[in-house]
């Protein structure tokens, strides 16, 4: 089932909602520059487990609206709020990928983790994607300009370049191309501004409000988000399990679908 929530500024949310009837229900909130539908091999396999499964195209990507502005972390936490308080969901298990990790973290800190009772992020984008004087990790200020500049003059082949630091093991030609369609899906603008929210954004001072039991997946050959991300993240959520992906790059849940797949099941059932 597929519709549209509006949020407070009149930007419509696209929504798939799978397996409605489902007492249980995961929220996935995808990254840049994807949308809902990179979570495939979860959309399939997790409705066959009984579970109510929502997938959330962000502002700007595939069928959501297209505003010019909106791309900043606060602004996305609110639009998911909007999400969960207009379909009544509860004790809610929420997975964010990459940006999407890092929007669900500010979705914790902003609002007190309403309505989740479990979080999982893959590969998330945080505390900071870009170095800082604190902060060693991740890309210079200056490697995030060039990869603005790219994608206003090129975007078709800054996808492709992206995608390919996406994976670590070897992918058919046909699942790059995939890869690279849904992420150009995504209108230009918001490529542009979240690259720029990555860039600007910092999540030091909201990670430690989480408070409920977090499940971190991450490649342990992450050329996107490097695995310092998920120890950070380990040792700054108290009730959090890190769970390193030995074969696995920037998406763990296309290249190690069934491990993921089953360590989330096993994290919702049996905690």
């Amino acid at each position: 089932m597929k519709y549209f929530v509006k949020t407070s500024d009149n930007t419509r949310i696209a929504i798939e909602d799978i397996n409605t009837e489902a007492e249980k229900t995961i929220l996935f909130i995808h990254g840049w520059p994807l949308d809902h539908e990179i979570y495939e091999y979860q959309l399939t396999f997790f409705p066959r487990k009984g579970y109510r499964c929502v997938g959330i195209d962000l502002r700007g990507f595939l069928d959501s609206d297209r505003p010019y502005k909106g791309y900043d972390y606060n602004t996305m936490a609110a639009d998911i709020k909007k999400v969960i308080d207009v379909l009544q969901l509860n004790n809610i298990t929420l997975i964010g990928h990459s940006m999407g990790g890092a929007i669900s973290i500010r979705y914790m800190s902003n609002y007190n983790g309403h309505g989740v009772s479990k979080l999982c992020l893959i590969s998330a984008a945080a505390p900071s994607w870009v170095q800082t004087k604190n902060w060693p990790y991740g890309y210079t200020e200056e490697e995030v300009t060039r990869f603005i500049n790219s994608s206003l003059n090129d975007r078709p082949n800054f996808i492709n370049n992206i995608s390919n630091l996406f994976f670590y093991r070897y992918i058919s030609r046909d699942l790059l191309s995939w890869f690279d369609n849904v992420a150009l899906s995504a209108s230009p603008w918001a490529t542009t501004q979240c690259l720029i929210s990555l860039k600007n954004e910092r999540l030091f001072n909201d990670i430690p409000k989480i408070n409920i039991p977090t499940l971190i997946l991450h490649g342990t050959h992450d050329e996107v988000c490097p695995y310092e991300f998920a120890k950070y993240l380990n040792a700054n959520i108290k009730s959090s399990t890190l769970m390193p992906l030995t074969e696995s790059g920037h998406v763990p849940f296309i290249e190690e679908k069934n491990k993921v797949n089953d360590s989330i099941l096993q994290f919702i059932e049996n905690n």
